[in-house]
């Protein structure tokens, strides 16, 4: 076991340590400096546990899909429990909830096997990863915008008590066609995911701002941590499988180049 630990350990260069660390620890201060009230007859308490749960298993799996390990879908049927549990418990972001149930969960366990399939041939850690072409990229955008004005319309229609934002209609509103969105682009990522698409950091970032302003209008200032954490990491994650991407074309090319960077 220690040796295992010790091989885990290693498996992450200092910097991603760094990073993991700073993440965790910035989100057990913003839970001491902005603890949750009472949602609903739910405790403040336990809908903290919740977010720090949440914020600690997206990070781990964000920093896995980064090194493009496949392990990253194990974790994240974690995060995909934890956010339904959320969803619940504020009453709000309904098309997130049924996106996580009906598509996330089958598209983690359906992902794990097809990485699987296609690990490195030199490094058996790694996964291929690969680029959209320019039609892909437009008919997903059609597909986002006629998702967000049809389903962000019907959640308007659902009328919730004792929400999260039942006291606030306009801004409910605006988060129902925020949340549409974001499923959307949610679901766009993780076709990009099980397909190796170098775009789905694309989504991640459009995802993350869209997550940013629904959890700021809901006043949930620690899950905002966990956007620095995706921002910080959708970066890293794009230029690394940028650089992975890049060599093994140059390789295909019969251009000679060095191995990618495997921390």
């Amino acid at each position: 076991m220690t040796e295992k630990l010790k091989n885990i350990w290693r498996y992450f260069t200092t910097y991603e340590k760094c990073w993991f660390l700073s993440i965790t620890v910035l989100a057990f201060v913003f839970a001491f400096l902005f603890p949750e009230e009472d949602i609903g007859g739910v405790n403040g308490k336990i809908i903290m546990t919740l977010y720090l749960i949440d914020i600690f298993t997206n990070i781990l799996c964000e920093l896995l899909i980064s090194k493009q390990s496949r392990w990253n879908f194990i974790v994240s049927l974690l995060v995909e429990a934890t956010e339904i549990a959320i969803c619940i418990v504020c009453a709000y972001r309904f098309a997130t909830m049924a996106a996580t149930i009906f598509f996330w969960i089958p598209i983690d366990i359906i992902s794990f096997i097809q990485w699987t399939k296609h690990k490195d041939r030199v490094d058996q850690e790694l996964t291929e990863v690969r680029r959209l072409t320019g039609l892909q990229e437009f008919l997903v955008l059609t597909g986002i915008v006629v998702w967000t004005i049809g389903i962000g319309y019907l959640l308007t229609l659902i009328d919730v008590e004792n929400g999260i934002l039942s006291d606030n209609t306009l801004m409910n509103k605006v988060v129902c066609y925020l949340d549409a969105c974001c499923s959307a682009v949610g679901i766009a990522n993780g076709v990009f995911i099980l397909l190796r698409y170098r775009e789905q950091w694309i989504a991640w970032y459009i995802a993350t701002f869209l997550e940013t302003a629904i959890n700021i209008i809901a006043g949930q200032w620690v899950l905002l941590v966990l956007k620095v954490g995706y921002l910080t990491n959708t970066t890293y994650g794009y230029i690394k499988w940028t650089k992975y991407i890049q060599s093994h074309e140059s390789q295909k090319n019969g251009i000679d180049s060095p191995l990618p960077v495997q921390s």
